[in-house]
C-alpha cells in the first residue's frame, strides 16, 4: 500500500498527515513535545454536548444542553435519550437571539464516587422558577437499566439574572473531592461589570452569584463551610469573586480543588481554590468591556483578594478540564488538560504544587471543544460544540485520542 504524506503545523503542535493512494482515506497523527496521537470520531449526531461520563460497563454518557441524557454503547449513540431527568429550563438560541455563548440547559453529568455500588447520578442544569430565565439547580437519582429514577434535588441556586436576555453565564460544573463533598461552581449571571464594582452580585456574600458551593453528597450543608453561623451570608459558599466557571476538577494526588474561569475581553483564568477566598471579578482583573476594550477594573491585584494561578491573554474561552491519571498517554500522568471554545484549542499543564510550570496546546484548530475527558482505555475524549450562534440542530461528534508513540 502507497501513503502520499505531508506536515502542517497547528499552533505548537503538528500534524503528520497520510493518505493511502489506494482508499484516499487520510490518517491523522498529531506530534507533540512527549506523545504522538491521532484522533478518531467515536460517535456524530450529538447537539450542543455540554459533558459527559464513562460507567463501569463501558457506556459513555451525554449530557446535552437542550434537556437530554444520551447513552453512547459501543460506539453506536442510542436514539432514545435517558427517561426519568428532572424537569429542565432548556432555551435555544431562537429564543434568545442576543444571549451570547451560553444557553440555559442540561449542564454538567458525574457518577457518584462509589457508583458501581450505589448507581448514583448526579446532574446539574437549569430550573424553571421566579427568575424567567430559572437558576442552576443539581440532583441526583439511580441510574438502572438506562432509566434515571428516585430523583432527588439536592441544591438550587438563589443567583438570579440581571433581568434581560443576557442572563447567562450560568457555571454548573460539579466536582467530587474524595471525601465526601460534592462541589458546584456557580456563575455571576452576567450582571454588568460598571459602577461601583464592589456591590456586583459575585462579590455579594448573600447570594450564590460568582460562588462555588460545598455540599455534602446527599445535600447537606457542612458545619465546617467557611462563612457558616455569620448573618446574612449563604451558608453553602465555599469562595467567591467568581465570573463564569467552566472547568473544575479535584487533583488526584493533592487533593487540590481548581477551577478555570471565562474572563470577559481577555483574561480566562486557572484559580486553585481554598476556601472562604474571594477571587476578585469584576474588582480586579485582566480583561476589558467587550467593544470598546475599555478597562473593567482598578488592576489586577488587591489585598483581599486571590489572584489566579495562570491567566490566557487573550482569552481562549477555556471550557472543561481534567488532571490525566491513565497510561495511554505516560508523560502526560498528573498533567492538566484544559479544553476551549474560542480558541478551539486542547491545552497541556504542567504543574509543580500550585505553579504552572509549562504550558503546550497539543491540539488547534479542530473546532470549539466543548469538554474534555479520560475514558476506562486512559484515551481522552473530546465533546466537540456548534457555533452558538448557529442552529441548535447541529450535529456534532465526540472525538478520541489514541496514543500513537511515545517521543
Amino acid at each position: 500500500m502507497k501513503f502520499l504524506a505531508g506536515f502542517i503545523v497547528l499552533g505548537n503542535a503538528v500534524l503528520f498527515v497520510s493518505c493511502s493512494s489506494d482508499t484516499g482515506e487520510p490518517e491523522t497523527v498529531v506530534r507533540t513535545a512527549f506523545h504522538d496521537f491521532s484522533i478518531d470520531t467515536v460517535t456524530a449526531g450529538l447537539v450542543h454536548p455540554f459533558s459527559m461520563a464513562f460507567t463501569p460497563e463501558g457506556d459513555l454518557l451525554v449530557a446535552e444542553r437542550p434537556g437530554r441524557l444520551r447513552i453512547v454503547r459501543d460506539g453506536s449513540l442510542l436514539d432514545q435519550p435517558v427517561e426519568g431527568l428532572p424537569d429542565i429550563l432548556a432555551i435555544g438560541q431562537g429564543a434568545m437571539p442576543q444571549n451570547g455563548y451560553e444557553q440555559a440547559g442540561m449542564r454538567d453529568v458525574m457518577l457518584h464516587p462509589n457508583f458501581a455500588e450505589n448507581r448514583l447520578l448526579y446532574l446539574s442544569y437549569t430550573k424553571p422558577g421566579a427568575d424567567s430565565l430559572g437558576n442552576i439547580a443539581v440532583a441526583r437519582g439511580r441510574f438502572e437499566n438506562d432509566v434515571l429514577s428516585e430523583v432527588e434535588e439536592l441544591f438550587h441556586a438563589e443567583a438570579f439574572g440581571n433581568g434581560s436576555d443576557r442572563s447567562s453565564q450560568w457555571g454548573g460544573r460539579l466536582a467530587f473531592d474524595g471525601k465526601g463533598y460534592l462541589f458546584i461552581t456557580i456563575g455571576d449571571r452576567q450582571w454588568p461589570s460598571v459602577g461601583d464594582l464592589t456591590a456586583h452580585p459575585a462579590q455579594d456574600l448573600s447570594k450564590h452569584n460568582g460562588t462555588t458551593i460545598r455540599l455534602h453528597e446527599d445535600g447537606r450543608i457542612p458545619d465546617d463551610n467557611p462563612f457558616i453561623g455569620q448573618e446574612g451570608v449563604r451558608p453553602e459558599i465555599w469562595s467567591y469573586g467568581h465570573r463564569n466557571a467552566q472547568g473544575f476538577g479535584v487533583h488526584p494526588e493533592t487533593g487540590s480543588l481548581w477551577l478555570n474561569e471565562h474572563g470577559p475581553q481577555g483574561g480566562d483564568e486557572l484559580n486553585l481554590i481554598r476556601p472562604g477566598l474571594n477571587y476578585g471579578w469584576p474588582v480586579v482583573g485582566f480583561g476589558v468591556h467587550y467593544r470598546t476594550g475599555a478597562a473593567i477594573h482598578d488592576g489586577t491585584h488587591q489585598d483581599g483578594m486571590e489572584p489566579p494561578t495562570h491567566i490566557w491573554v487573550p482569552s481562549i474561552g477555556v471550557t472543561g478540564m481534567l488532571f490525566y491519571t491513565g497510561n495511554a498517554f505516560p508523560d502526560w500522568h498528573g498533567n492538566m488538560l484544559v479544553a476551549s471554545l474560542r480558541g478551539e484549542e486542547l491545552v497541556r499543564l504542567t504543574l509543580e504544587g500550585d505553579e504552572v510550570l509549562r504550558e503546550e496546546v497539543i491540539l488547534e484548530g479542530v473546532g470549539r471543544i466543548r469538554d474534555v475527558r479520560q475514558g476506562p482505555d486512559g484515551m481522552i475524549y473530546l465533546a466537540m460544540d456548534a457555533d452558538e450562534r448557529g442552529s441548535d440542530s447541529v450535529p456534532t461528534p465526540i472525538l478520541r485520542l489514541a496514543p500513537n508513540g511515545t517521543r
